[in-house]
């Protein structure tokens, strides 16, 4: 059974304790108990979240053994520093440990303790700067989801947890079983460290639920056409109604926007690396592989096949391990 020690510290995020479901559905679907999890402070008893609840932690010690440790964050990390004595223990921890994971924010913690020197990291968007400014020596790269660099795993904010969460468990269990995991858990599907954290639906931020149901009709038809008269009809609006309001709620065509989506569908297609270019095109909407390239590198300044490389290269090393 792999043991997975998470450690909170004071105004931690709940989200962090919300990927234990992750671990929780994994025994469900085995129908065993994989995972065993449970919560450290270093001085434990109750520990408060930042939005006020608090759980019951397990004291942490020096003798306290852990296969894998989830860091918590804090909703703001740049006026905060983790206190010397955490430091030490996380720093012990992670030599003992499998692997050692920042949840959004905990990547702040990691690199105080002087874990993430010389690695590849993410933490959330908006205090990628302050990660980096904080940690010289690490390689901080805003625009992922999570992030493995040997025995460090990293994520972005919040639900990309989530995510990591998964991927630990597609490494210990191989991908079929993280999917019924996923299917189980009613993800919308597993997203892989590599991809983006923004999403083209939510860049387009439309007002309205009638743009909405079309950009969600756009979202799953993409190997359709998806002519403008699609998107009208699946709004309930008529052609012209439908292309005036769309161009001012989001601010561009609707041919522009399906082409973003199409994109972003068909970059997180290569980075999964499970498909041809000729797949993908078709699977996205484009004409054919070269009318695929030809949108990716306006799109991304690379290749199809640069970007699926630099992915597989990115790739943890560590081979499946059945737990």
């Amino acid at each position: 059974m792999h043991r997975i020690g998470y450690f909170l510290t004071d105004g931690f995020q709940v989200m962090a304790i919300g990927t234990q479901t992750v671990f929780e559905i994994a025994n469900v679907v085995a129908r065993e108990r994989l995972y065993s999890v449970t919560n450290y402070s270093l001085a434990g008893g109750e520990t408060r979240a930042s939005l006020g609840v608090s759980v019951i932690t397990q004291k942490a010690d020096s003798t306290t053994v852990a296969d894998t440790w989830m860091v918590s964050g804090v909703v703001d990390p740049t006026g905060r520093s983790t206190a010397p004595e955490e430091l030490r223990f996380l720093n012990e921890a992670s030599v003992r440990s499998r692997r050692t994971a920042g949840l959004c924010t905990g990547a702040f913690v990691l690199g105080e303790a002087g874990l993430l020197d010389g690695r590849r990291v993410t933490t959330h968007w908006a205090f990628a700067k302050a990660l980096q400014a904080r940690c010289p020596d690490a390689r901080v790269e805003a625009d992922r989801i999570f992030i493995v660099d040997g025995a460090i795993w990293t994520s972005a904010g919040l639900t990309a947890a989530m995510d990591l969460a998964l991927g630990m468990v597609e490494k210990d269990r191989g991908p079929e079983f993280a999917n019924s995991v996923a299917r189980a858990l009613v993800m919308h599907h597993r997203r892989s460290g590599g991809q983006s954290q923004h999403s083209q639906m939510l860049a387009l931020a439309p007002k309205s639920d009638r743009i909405q149901m079309a950009l969600e009709y756009a979202r799953v038809n993409l190997s359709k056409p998806l002519r403008v008269d699609d998107l009208a009809k699946a709004a309930h609006l008529s052609t012209r109604q439908f292309g005036r309001i769309f161009l001012s709620e989001t601010g561009e065509s609707p041919a522009k926007a399906i082409e973003r989506l199409r994109l972003e569908a068909a970059k997180h297609m290569v980075e999964q690396g499970r498909h041809s270019l000729e797949v993908i095109a078709r699977e996205t909407g484009f004409r054919d592989r070269r009318h695929l390239r030809e949108v990716f590198v306006r799109g991304y300044g690379v290749a199809p096949q640069a970007l699926r490389r630099d992915a597989r290269s990115n790739e943890a090393s560590e081979p499946i391990e059945q737990i």
